[in-house]
């Protein structure tokens, strides 16, 4: 029977929180937060951004994210500079050094993860690239700006193939919605895995 939109939000929804957890476990230890390292990430993606905005997308308040800002600036990772369409506002950049220690952070869970998917079936491997559409689709969706009305049905029309393609990998393969997430749990010393940013 196929799943109805509540279970498939639920599923989706337990998923990625069993996701988090091997994120953490993925990321490299730093010192970085996780809300540092999201945000430049977000400063990667996005562009130049006003700190009000980076606050309300990272979930945080403006003066957590203002202090967050200056350490970030004091480490060389990002800059500040005057809006050019309005010198009284200041936007935060990342810098060439935030980009190199995204790049950095980002092969370390890739080879991490490598070594994740080699104890997967290929039809385990095979449902998660076949969802990893759908994935972009619903992490794009979330981050349009929230004045951006009907954002999800936006990007659920526009990519239909896609919006579809985490139901079907689901009720295709659904051990291998968790399956990622349960072999890091099955062996982390085989894996080399350390907890990182909390």
């Amino acid at each position: 029977m196929e799943a109805t939109e509540d279970t498939l939000a639920a599923g989706v929804a337990a998923a990625l929180e069993r996701l988090i957890g091997l994120f953490r476990s993925l990321s490299p230890a730093s010192g970085m937060s996780l809300t540092s390292a999201a945000t430049l990430a977000t400063l990667d993606r996005s562009g130049p951004s006003r700190l009000t905005w980076l606050a309300g997308r990272e979930g945080v308040t403006q003066p957590a994210m203002t202090q967050l800002i200056a350490r970030l600036e004091d480490a060389g990772l990002v800059d500040r500079a005057a809006d050019p369409a309005d010198g009284r506002v200041v936007q935060v950049r990342i810098t060439a050094d935030g980009r190199a220690m995204l790049a950095g952070r980002r092969a370390v869970r890739a080879e991490r993860v490598a070594g994740l998917l080699a104890r997967l079936s290929p039809d385990e491997r095979a449902a998660l690239a076949a969802a990893l559409p759908a994935m972009d689709a619903l992490a794009n969706a979330e981050r349009a700006q929230p004045a951006a009305a009907g954002a999800l049905a936006d990007a659920e029309r526009a990519q239909p193939a896609a919006a579809g393609g985490l139901a079907d990998a689901e009720r295709a393969q659904p051990a291998a919605a968790g399956a990622l997430a349960d072999a890091e749990r099955a062996e982390p010393t085989a894996a080399g895995l350390t907890i990182g940013e909390r």
